[in-house]
């Protein structure tokens, strides 16, 4: 699956399909052990994003997509300790060379 943060492919042709988007809720641990926490705040910022991304694609495909343009991310805090992660683009086809 293309992604790509522009509006088009360059040199395509394609057809919008629709918005798509994936997102996952974060929640930062701080058990007994400091660098545990610190492993999960560091890791689980960069894992969250990447399922968010998953979770775009998989859509994406569900539509029968070829691209996902203009990928942006987001995040919101949703209560002390935990935070959404929010992947989405516009799905598109490609239609051939433009």
């Amino acid at each position: 699956m293309l992604l790509l943060n522009i509006e088009y492919i360059p040199g395509k042709k394609i057809e919008a399909l629709g918005i798509v988007k994936g997102s996952v809720v974060q929640c930062k641990h701080f058990g007994k052990d400091f660098m545990a926490g610190m492993k999960t705040l560091v890791g689980g910022e960069i894992e969250a994003r990447q399922l968010a991304t998953k979770r775009m694609v998989d859509e994406a495909q569900a539509l029968e997509a070829d691209a996902v343009i203009n990928v942006r991310f987001a995040s919101s805090s949703l209560m002390q300790g935990a935070a959404e992660v929010t992947a989405y683009g516009t799905a598109v086809r490609i239609l051939g060379d433009g």
